[in-house]
């Protein structure tokens, strides 16, 4: 039997009285959460109940009765329906406050062990423009707010280069100026797009497969280099180089320009091999006295200065005195690693994917550092009794897993090799919590210190260091 279509209705006189996921804010009616766009807590609204699960609903603001006093105005033209900076209408003190609570939260609800009072999180001294990657998509149907236009405008003014509306892989925001990257970020993406359309270069569209023009990335580092690829989807070696001679002749900064031809049915460009066009195959970021050498799909921080501090911190709960081994989990190119090094005996790294190895290595090497030694493949499966044999029993240990968290093998070894201390490093508390308590038997959590890598986001990354019961 077909569903009945959910009708709307609305509720009204509600305060908004909690930050939830995704952006999004909380309120609760009769006995439902309503999570709810666009909102900060401590406003009081009416609200648009659009759609309902069984135990909570999602609704829009209809009406503003009293904003909240963490209110602030959005400094965005795009605020609302590009998917980044869904916090910006919320004060940067509220910001950090929420996020907190949210590390809190998780370690409570879901990891329910024993922990010390989290130590105040430390916030961006810049919130804006504080990104070294960007990574835009062309369209040739951009999104449009208002349909009925669709069929009135040009068809040059339907092409876009952008961002993803979020849950929509098909559909691009044009952006026309982004606060995320410094400087001469927008004017790069923006002479791109100009150049394309003056000169006639289809854009992609993401249901047929065809357009000339798929993506851009732009990288930047805090010493002045500068990196610039695009991707084409098919070869054209006239139009090819007619617009990367366009680039490197207006914009002098850049260091290292390069192209991807990508054919496949996906953007992801880890397979694909980005060809210089000028310039080095890579740029160059400095932490400390220490320099990373960064190529077109290294992984590195995309928030260099908080970096600096979510490093020195992790270097602090380490507690190196220059007679350890330490085992990095999940090392990426090795950053934490070489950041260790210096104060460690010894520091291993491991990390599934093999270019990032490659990239570790030459990291090392870059900086005269002697004590590392990098290994590639699935943690589960290359943590193991004959691992440990080789290289010897750690003893600190540095994870920083993705978003997921760590596979229950790996922290079955973890627990096996008993290291004194373990310092978890994660962008998700929920699955950091989680793993933390399979833990818990044998470690206990002596510090939390979250940092906030991605202002005007709900994203929080958290610290907590981990120490052998006696």
């Amino acid at each position: 039997m077909r569903k009945s279509k959910f009708k709307q209705y609305t509720i009204s006189n509600i305060t908004i009285t909690n930050a939830g996921s995704e952006g999004k804010s909380i309120a609760r009616y009769e006995d439902k959460v309503i999570m709810v766009d666009h909102a900060v807590p401590g406003d009081v609204v009416d609200l648009r109940v659009t759609s309902s699960k069984k135990s909570f609903s999602f609704a829009k603001i209809e009406k503003m009765i009293q904003p909240s006093v963490d209110r602030v105005e959005s400094f965005c033209s795009h605020f609302g329906t590009c998917g980044g900076c869904k916090w910006q209408h919320m004060s940067y003190d509220a910001q950090l406050k929420f996020k907190q609570q949210q590390v809190l939260d998780a370690f409570q609800r879901i990891g329910k062990f024993p922990f010390p009072d989290i130590t105040p999180i430390i916030g961006a001294e810049e919130t804006r423009y504080y990104r070294n990657k960007l990574e835009f998509s062309f369209t040739d149907r951009r999104w449009l707010s208002d349909l009925t236009i669709k069929d009135e405008i040009p068809d040059a003014e339907h092409l876009g280069l952008g961002f993803h509306i979020p849950g929509r892989f098909d559909k691009v925001l044009d952006i026309d100026h982004c606060y995320l990257q410094p400087d001469p970020s927008n004017q790069i993406r923006i002479a791109i797009k100009d150049f394309a359309v003056k000169h006639g270069y289809t854009f992609f569209n993401a249901h047929s497969q065809e357009g000339y023009m798929r993506n851009i990335i732009i990288r930047n580092s805090i010493i002045g280099e500068l990196m610039v690829i695009v991707i084409f989807k098919e070869e054209d070696a006239e139009k090819r180089i007619a617009l990367l001679n366009h680039i490197k002749e207006n914009f002098s900064q850049i260091t290292s320009l390069m192209y991807i031809i990508n054919g496949k049915m996906n953007d992801t460009i880890y397979d694909l091999e980005p060809i210089v066009y000028f310039g080095n195959n890579h740029i160059k970021e400095k932490l400390e006295e220490l320099t990373f050498k960064i190529g077109g799909k290294s992984f590195f921080q995309t928030n260099t200065k908080q970096t600096l501090q979510l490093y020195s911190k992790t270097r602090e709960f380490a507690g190196l005195t220059g007679n350890e081994l330490v085992y990095d989990l999940y090392t990426g190119v090795g950053t934490i690693a070489n950041f260790l090094a210096k104060k460690a005996k010894s520091v291993v790294g491991v990390e599934c994917i093999e270019e990032a190895i490659l990239d570790a290595k030459v990291n090392s090497e870059l900086n005269q550092i002697t004590n590392t030694k990098f290994f590639a493949g699935d943690m589960k499966d290359v943590l193991n009794d004959d691992f440990v044999a080789d290289h010897g029993q750690p003893d600190v240990i540095i994870t920083d897993p993705p978003r997921a968290g760590m596979h229950e093998d790996v922290i079955k070894k973890l627990l096996e090799l008993k290291a004194k201390r373990i310092v978890y490093v994660s962008c998700n508390p929920a699955t950091q919590a989680r793993d933390i308590a399979l833990m818990q038997e044998l470690y206990e959590v002596t510090k939390v210190q979250p940092v906030d890598m991605f202002p005007h986001t709900h994203h929080v990354e958290n610290i907590a260091l981990l120490e052998l019961k006696k």
